[in-house]
């Protein structure tokens, strides 16, 4: 019998920050988790981790921009440990700037992991889901998605995207949890990406109070635990005293 307790969860993004913590959060939780991401070494390293102990795990690298590779993670969840019950869409990325800088490769890059590695994520569980009768989807959004700031005009519509994909999800299938977790900052390599240098410094002064990941796996664990008749919605995570 599945219960919160025993759920298999597939998480993208996972070898730092929020995927790498929400994966030994869930684990230790007694969640079995597959883990994904690029860099299969920190793949590794994190289910040695968390086997050590005593957790359940496996890890597939992965890149959430191509469909193959996301059908086959999901695929792979499955043949593991028998059923795929909950799916979290954490890979993104963050390579701030003003529009007038026109980094459009990053522009680009954005829209393709943001973006499209949500929607293959859905892609490729979904059908899983309806067939088994339920299933959970979190994606990880941003307070982005409700707000916008100077330099984050690409972010934050990369990120409301995810938003609404999200509630579309929930309003069209009624049997299937869909959850949107939207971090404030968090201690995390998403900065690491920006290379306009202004505005990496800003958001170095801005990431004095960042939250540690462990925040955000907390309140992704509790969207899993709910009952089957409770669906969260959102819930938005973000530093006390914080702008972002």
């Amino acid at each position: 019998m599945t219960t919160p307790a025993n759920k298999v969860v597939a998480l993208t993004g996972a070898s730092s920050g929020i995927g790498e913590a929400t994966a030994r959060h869930l684990a230790a939780a007694g969640m079995r988790v597959l883990v994904g991401a690029r860099r299969e070494a920190r793949l590794q390293a994190l289910v040695d981790d968390i086997r050590a102990a005593g957790g359940e795990a496996d890890f597939r690298a992965m890149d959430v921009t191509r469909r193959e590779d996301v059908e086959a993670f999901v695929a792979h969840a499955e043949a593991r440990f028998g059923r795929l019950d909950v799916l979290v869409n954490n890979a993104g990325l963050m390579p701030l700037s003003p529009l007038a800088a026109l980094k459009t490769d990053e522009w680009d890059r954005m829209i393709d992991v943001n973006i499209r590695g949500v929607l293959n994520g859905i892609a490729a569980a979904l059908p899983r889901f309806q067939a088994q009768g339920g299933g959970h989807v979190v994606n990880v959004a941003s307070v982005a998605a409700h707000q916008v700031w100077p330099t984050t005009a690409v972010y934050s519509a990369t990120k409301y995207a995810v938003w609404a994909i999200t509630e579309g999800l929930r309003q069209e299938h009624p049997d299937i949890r869909a959850t949107i977790i939207s971090p404030g900052v968090v201690e995390s390599e998403l900065a690491d990406t920006i290379t306009d240098p202004t505005t990496a410094a800003a958001i170095q002064e801005a990431r004095k109070v960042a939250l540690k990941p462990d925040a955000i796996a907390r309140a992704i664990r509790y969207a899993i635990e709910q009952p089957p008749e409770v669906g969260v919605g959102e819930i938005i995570v973000r530093p006390m005293g914080g702008a972002f």
